[in-house]
């Protein structure tokens, strides 16, 4: 063929999407150049030679300055960056973990209880008001998400 019989193998860089549970509550940031009340959970890149549950644990203590455990796999994606494969989390800090402290990456990280998470989602979904919602996430067919609504309906 065209190609002299070579086959090709792309790269797939695996990044991880993780949505971190404390108690009743969400952990969330946003990025500065995020529609206004926009927020999401941790992602990253996962670095040559950890594991996934590793590069949770990092990206997470990196952006946020919390520690997890009880890392569990949730779903993956491919993502529409070219050659990433989403591969997405669940993890748990402690009930009474401190307030995240935004890493260079996030502008803000806070703590969501339920009730604004599921309001959120339910912005997510409205038409676009006259101001912006307090609380809104990305669309429906982001694992970030998919990740969100399960941790808001207890799956």
């Amino acid at each position: 063929g065209p190609t002299g019989g070579l086959e090709a193998y792309p790269r797939t860089d695996p990044a991880i999407s993780v949505a971190v549970g404390s108690g009743e509550r969400l952990r969330l940031g946003r990025q500065a150049r995020w529609p206004a009340g926009r927020w999401s959970v941790v992602a990253g890149f996962v670095e040559p030679g950890e594991t996934l549950a590793q590069a949770v644990v990092r990206e997470v203590r990196e952006e946020t300055g919390v520690a997890v455990r009880a890392v569990r796999y949730a779903g993956d994606q491919p993502w529409p960056f070219p050659g990433a494969l989403m591969l997405g989390f669940f993890a748990d800090a402690d009930p009474d973990a401190p307030d995240p402290v935004a890493g260079e990456e996030l502008e803000a990280a806070a703590w969501f209880d339920r009730d604004a998470v599921l309001a959120g989602l339910a912005a997510s979904d409205a038409p676009e008001g006259p101001s912006p919602p307090r609380l809104a996430f990305s669309p429906r067919v982001s694992i970030a998400r998919a990740l969100i609504e399960a941790w808001a309906h207890g799956r």
